[in-house]
């Protein structure tokens, strides 16, 4: 009984420790993009960017669909950090969102989004145009 307690023990630990490495091996970088995103109750996004990961440059392509109250059209231009990521491929992915929000001319925004693999976007900036939305999205990103 007490070996059990032991080994139960001896295991805890060790997942711990390789949860510990695996977080450590994670690194972060910094984005920049933009978004170009247009609708009337259906919404589209289109839009490019650069991750900056580990001294090199990664272009990106930005590509999304909205489905809600969406009516104009508008260009976004984030830029931020990426958080939580092993290498430049983890920031591929889907990134869903539910929101609010309108400009007329200039606005500032800032949202943090997460993908399947974990990468964490945390951006800030500004949005031209006229826009109104009340909608689900998704933001897909990918390597070019």
């Amino acid at each position: 009984m007490k070996v059990l307690s032991v080994l139960r023990v001896g295991l805890l630990a060790l997942a711990a420790l390789i949860g510990a490495v695996s977080m450590a091996s994670a690194a972060d970088g910094s984005i920049s993009i933009r978004i170009v995103k247009a609708g009337f109750v259906v919404g589209g996004s289109a839009g490019d960017g650069v991750l900056t990961f580990q001294g090199r440059k990664y272009p990106l392509s930005v590509g999304g669909l909205s489905y809600g109250f969406t009516f104009g059209a508008s260009e976004t231009r984030f830029h931020g950090k990426v958080r939580n990521i092993r290498r430049a491929s983890d920031i591929s992915g889907v990134y869903a969102q539910g929101g609010a929000g309108a400009a007329l001319g200039k606005g500032a925004q800032v949202v943090v989004l997460t993908n399947q693999n974990g990468a964490v976007l945390e951006l800030s900036g500004e949005q031209k145009g006229v826009i109104v939305s009340l909608d689900l999205s998704g933001l897909a990103l990918s390597l070019k």
